[in-house]
């Protein structure tokens, strides 16, 4: 004998109760709305980390980030959405908390080098190629990573610095402002005529091949010394030429009060003998 089909009975009892109805288009509604936002917001992400990306071993970060984002998007709008039809998620959702809590533990310098990253693409206190000084570290930025910034030094040494290490630090950046003053300071003797020898010392600034126009080099005498009187000379020169700039300045300002018999003091050992 053959059984009457159930489907009818299913849909009169269904339409028997309208909060049902209800409650499964709003289900099937946030689901939607969670399927659109997380495309969105996870497609935005992928062109924010790309903006990090600079080589082809970093290629799968972007597509990694995105995908987590939208997964767990996808986990928000599939709880709500049962817990919409009813479904008991208390269990689902206290799981979830432990597994998420276990993961942001065992990542965490992970994760704050991530948004110490994303800190400084947005507040960007440096680019690449600036000349920067961050903490002991001085050198020109050669990559903006998402975990780490990679800075060139003189040296010839790539140092990695991890973004929160940066984000915590004070930041020089000495090619903001398009110019780094290089100073130097020198000791001339008791008998100089100062007035001369600060002429002498602002025409050999004036003289520097490479420096700036603006803002003007300039002297000044700054204090006494035990053998003599202290002075500061000052360029301003671009952030990629300071360290010849320095070794320059010093060698013609050297010269200079050689040729001009300045004498520059210096430590003397005296030895004295006593009779008997």
């Amino acid at each position: 004998m053959t059984k009457p089909p159930v489907t009818p009975d299913i849909v009169n009892r269904v339409l028997s109760h309208p909060d049902v109805l209800t409650n499964i288009a709003i289900a099937c509604i946030i689901l939607l709305i969670t399927l659109w936002v997380s495309k969105w917001l996870a497609d935005g992400a992928k062109k924010l980390v790309r903006r990090f990306v600079q080589n082809d071993a970093d290629r799968t970060l972007p597509e990694f980030m995105s995908q987590v984002i939208r997964w767990l998007l996808l986990t928000v709008g599939v709880v709500a959405a049962l817990s919409r039809l009813g479904v008991e998620t208390t269990s689902f959702i206290a799981v979830l908390g432990a597994a998420s809590l276990a993961i942001g533990l065992a990542l965490q310098g992970t994760l704050g080098n991530v948004a110490a990253g994303l800190m400084i693409l947005f507040n960007r206190p440096y680019r690449i190629g600036d000349t920067v000084k961050i903490g002991e570290v001085t050198g020109t930025v050669h990559r903006l990573g998402l975990f780490a910034t990679e800075i060139n030094t003189a040296e010839n040494l790539r140092v990695f610095v991890p973004n929160t290490k940066i984000f915590s630090n004070e930041i020089n950046n000495f090619t903001t402002n398009g110019a780094i003053k290089i100073e130097v300071k020198l000791e001339v003797g008791m008998a100089t005529d100062l007035t001369a020898c600060l002429d002498l010392l602002l025409h050999v600034a004036k003289a520097q091949a490479g420096r700036m126009e603006s803002p003007e080099p300039w002297v000044a005498l700054q204090d006494f010394a035990p053998s003599g009187m202290i002075f500061k000379v000052a360029i301003f020169v671009p952030p990629n030429a300071a360290q010849g700039a320095r070794t320059r300045l010093i060698l013609d300002l050297k010269a200079a009060l050689t040729a001009a018999g300045i004498e520059v003091p210096y430590p003397h050992q005296v030895s004295v003998e006593r009779p008997g």
